[in-house]
Formats: C-alpha cells, structure tokens, sequence
C-alpha cells in the first residue's frame, strides 16, 4: 500500500515539472533616464506542448488607475509591436527567432512613464506561463552648480551651496577640499555630506578649492568652487564713488538735455522769422525820383512868374534841393516800408506836390 502510495505521488510530480516554463527568475532593474533596460524572459518547452506559440508582453503601469496595456506580441509568426503608442519604436525583441526559447526584450531611450511592471506570458497549448520584472527609472544628477551665498570676507557668516539641477532621489553629497593640505577645516565635518555647508567667522584659513560630488544609484556628478576670503572692503568709499558717479551722470544728461532744448528754440525762432517776411510789398520809391519830383514842382511854379521876378526865385528855391539827391546811386532796402494813410502825411507835415506835364523838348505844357 505505501508503495502504491509513492508511485502515485512520484508520477503526480513527474507530470507537474513536465511543460513549458520561464527559467528566469522575478526580479527588479533600475536604469537611468535615457538609457536601455534589457528584460530577460527565457523558456523551455516540453514534447507535449503541441499548439501554436504565443508570446505577450504586458505593461501595468505604476499608475494603478490604468489597465494592463500590451507592448509587443508574438502569434502566427509574425511580431506587432504597435499596441502601446508611447513605447512605439522603443521595445523590441533580443533574439531574432524567438521561438528558440529567448522572449526577453530591449526597452530604449528610457523615460520616467516606462517605470511599472512588465509581464512576460508564453503559451503554447497545453502549457502557459508568465513572469514578471519591476521596472525603475532614475534621473542620474546633472546640471549640478557651486556657488556661495553671502560675503567672502574675514570675519563674516556665508553658505558654501552645491545644487544639482536635476536627479532622482535619495541624493547622497561629498565635499572634498582640493587644495594647500586638502583637510577640510575642523568647523566643516560635521556638514560635510549635506548639501549646504554654513560657515561662521570665515577667516583667510578657509581659501581654497573644493568639490561637491553629488550621487544616486544610477549615476553621480561634480562641481567646482573657488572660495577666497578677503579683508573687508571699504564700503564708505564704495558708496561715496557710487553717489559721484551717479551726480556726474544726472549732471552730463541734465547737459545733453538743455542742448537739445535750445537748438529746437533756435530751429523754432528761425522758421517763425522765415514765415513773417512778406514778399508782395513793392519797394519804395528811390530818392532821385523824389528829386525830380521836386524840380519838376519848382518848374511848374517857374511858368506862372514873371521875368522881373524869377532871378530871386532861382536863388531861392533851387538852392532848397540837396545836392546828394542827384549824387546818390538809388538803393534797395532790405526791409519794406511801412504804408503811411494821407491824414497821417498831413500831422507830418508833408505838402502834396503836383507834377506838369511835360512835352519831347523838355517845355513845360
């Protein structure tokens, strides 16, 4: 009876190791941001396994309010890799024939939406079975910048700062000092594997070069920071260079300013001059027309007097014409005259003088 019994229970396990498995185990793979995650997924197949062979992959993603989505799949000998657009020409199969028994897959130019579970399942009818790989992606540290937050002079309080732009978390920090005896001063030990190192009464002693080295578990990155600590600066003399140079500033623009000003006063005063000159004013009369008018009044009287008479009125009247009437060339004048109305000639003084007619000999008419 108790041979019957085992005899049982070793074909009953016989007949469970038989059919097709996944040799490679469940396991976890942390890759950084861009680059390729190689999931393994290897079978073997038993005699008995006569059906066609299928192979899927299946994405849950960390997201748990999405469904399974397939990424890729192998049925009827043919592959499509087409079903999830955002790993589209991403996910591809290792093994040229995969029915040698290598499902695994390359994932490429990994992003942080790839992080999730992946299942591998292969069926070949009777046996089916599946296995799973965790899937992490980290951002390695990059970008990472040294600076110093404060006043580098003796005797005052200032932040050594080492920021790393962008890497996924936990962050682990190393300051290492590069220079002189390359011994972080004794203050510092305490910090210095955090991000921020506070330095208290800075003294010329703390000068030198340090680096901060920023790590996760998929990559690190560096940077570098010159630190001098100096006396203190003359602040008053700062200052009172500033307000000189700001005065002399204010003062050069306050120049340019009236420049500007007065030209377009003078450019101003010059077309309103321009506009009040008037053209169709007629130029007066010369003084030598005056003259003859003069003469010629002096002759018409001359034709009314008699003989006895005329020799004391040619000494009297004729020596009343200025002689620089007839010398003087006639001139233009630059500015016409203003028009006189006759009742103001009249409060002047002017007489009204009649000019004779004349004939060809020169006789008066």
């Amino acid at each position: 009876m108790a041979l019957l019994l085992c005899f049982v229970l070793l074909c009953g396990l016989a007949d469970v190791t038989r059919g097709l498995s996944i040799t490679t185990p469940e396991q976890s793979i942390e890759k950084a941001k861009g680059e390729t995650a190689y999931l393994p997924c290897k079978f073997t197949l038993d005699p008995q396994d006569q059906g066609p062979l299928d192979i899927e992959w299946l994405l849950s993603p960390s997201d748990n309010q999405k469904v399974d989505q397939v990424i890729i799949l192998y049925s009827g000998d043919k592959i499509y890799d087409n079903y999830y657009p955002d790993l589209k020409g991403r996910v591809h199969f290792t093994s040229n024939d995969v029915t040698s028994g290598d499902a695994s897959i390359n994932v490429t130019n990994l992003q942080l939406s790839d992080i999730g579970t992946y299942q591998c399942k292969v069926k070949k009818a009777p046996g089916v079975a599946n296995k799973k790989v965790l899937l992490t992606v980290l951002v390695k540290p990059s970008g990472t910048r040294c600076f110093v937050d404060g006043s580098e002079e003796i005797g005052n309080d200032f932040k050594l700062k080492c920021e790393p732009k962008e890497g996924s978390l936990p962050l682990r920090y190393e300051w290492q000092k590069l220079s002189d005896s390359q011994r972080m001063p004794t203050p510092w030990l305490a910090e210095m594997t955090s991000p921020v190192i506070s330095v208290k009464n800075a003294s010329s002693e703390y000068s030198g070069t340090y680096s901060c080295t920023v790590q996760n578990r998929v990559g690190s990155d560096q940077c570098m920071l010159r630190l001098d600590v100096v006396p203190p600066s003359n602040r008053a003399g700062t200052i009172a260079g500033a307000i000189i140079g700001t005065l002399l500033a204010l003062v050069l623009i306050g120049a340019i300013l009236f420049c500007c000003h007065r030209k377009r006063r003078e450019e101003k005063y010059e077309k309103e001059v321009h506009h009040d000159i008037r053209e169709d004013v007629p130029p007066p009369k010369s003084r030598t027309s005056t003259a003859r008018s003069y003469i010629g009044s002096n002759h018409s009287s001359l034709g009314s007097m008699s003989p006895s008479n005329m020799e004391g009125y040619s000494k009297t009247q004729y020596n009343q014409v200025p002689s620089e009437d007839f010398e003087r060339a006639p001139q233009s004048p630059t500015l016409a005259p203003a028009k006189v109305a006759a009742p103001n000639l009249s409060r002047m003084g002017a007489v009204p003088v009649m000019i004779p007619a004349q004939s060809k000999d020169g006789s008066i008419v």
